[in-house]
C-alpha cells in the first residue's frame, strides 16, 4: 500500500522563486504534514469528519488525510464491495480545498483521485465499477476550487463567490448534495484553522445554501445529466 507512484506523492516544496515571491508558494514537507495531521490523529482516522484547507496548493495535507479514511475503510468494509465504495465516496467528499493557483488546484484534484483510484483498485481490481471513479472525480470537481480564501471569491476578472457542494448519506447509498457559499459559512464562525466544516465542538450554525438537489444513488454523481 505504500508503493504509490510519484507522481501522487508529495511535490517539493518549491516550484520557482517567482512563485514564493507572488504567493507565498511553498509547500509543507510530507514528515511535517503528517506530524501536524498526527496532533489531530482521531479525526483524520473518522471516515466523515469534514476538512477544508484555505490554501491547499497541491493538497499535501489532504494527500495524507484521505490515505487515512481510505485505510479505516478498507479495514472495516474491504469485504463488502458496495459499503466499501460508499464509505470511499463519503470520504473523499468530507476533503474540502481551495488555492488561488489554477494549476495546484488540478494538481491536487489529480492527486486525490490518483489517491481514491490507487486504493480502490488495490481492493477490485477486475470488479471495480467506472461510475465509482466518475463519481469520485465529480466531487473532487466541487470540492477542490479555483479562489481566494481571503476574500472568498474566485480570482477571474469577473469574481464569483467561491461554492463549496456539502454531501450527506442518506438511506444507505443515497447522497444529498446541497451548495453553500464560502463567504455564508464563515460570516456566522470567523475563519480559525484549517478546518472551516468544524466536527470539533466549535459552535453550531446553520448556513443557507444556494442550492438544493434531489437525492440520488451515489454511483451517479458522475452522470451529467443528473447534476
Amino acid at each position: 500500500m505504500n508503493d504509490l507512484s510519484e507522481e501522487i506523492k508529495n511535490t517539493s516544496q518549491v516550484k520557482t522563486r517567482q512563485r514564493v515571491t507572488d504567493h507565498g508558494e511553498v509547500f509543507t514537507s510530507e514528515r511535517e504534514v503528517k506530524a501536524m495531521l498526527d496532533l489531530v490523529k482521531q479525526e483524520t482516522e473518522r471516515i466523515d469528519s469534514r476538512f477544508l484547507e484555505p490554501a491547499c496548493g497541491t493538497g499535501n495535507f489532504l494527500v495524507e488525510i484521505l490515505k487515512r479514511k481510505l485505510v479505516v475503510v478498507e479495514h472495516r468494509y474491504s469485504k463488502n464491495q458496495l459499503e466499501y465504495e460508499r464509505y470511499a465516496i463519503l470520504a473523499l467528499s468530507s476533503i474540502y480545498g481551495v488555492d488561488i493557483l489554477p494549476d495546484n488546484v488540478q494538481t491536487c484534484r489529480d492527486r486525490l483521485l490518483g489517491i481514491f483510484t490507487h486504493y480502490y483498485l488495490n481492493n477490485y481490481k477486475k470488479e471495480f465499477k467506472p461510475e465509482c471513479l466518475k463519481a469520485a472525480e465529480f466531487i473532487l470537481s466541487r470540492n477542490i476550487l479555483w479562489g481566494d480564501a481571503l476574500n472568498l471569491k474566485t480570482p477571474a476578472e469577473k469574481a464569483e463567490p467561491i461554492v463549496f457542494s456539502e454531501w450527506s448519506a442518506v438511506n444507505g447509498s443515497m447522497i444529498k448534495r446541497r451548495d453553500y457559499t464560502m463567504a455564508n459559512l464563515v460570516e456566522s464562525q470567523p475563519m480559525e484553522g484549517l478546518n472551516l466544516f468544524s466536527d470539533l465542538g466549535d459552535k453550531a450554525f446553520i448556513p443557507t445554501p444556494v442550492a438544493d438537489y434531489p437525492l440520488i444513488h451515489f454511483l451517479k454523481l458522475g452522470d451529467d445529466d443528473t447534476n
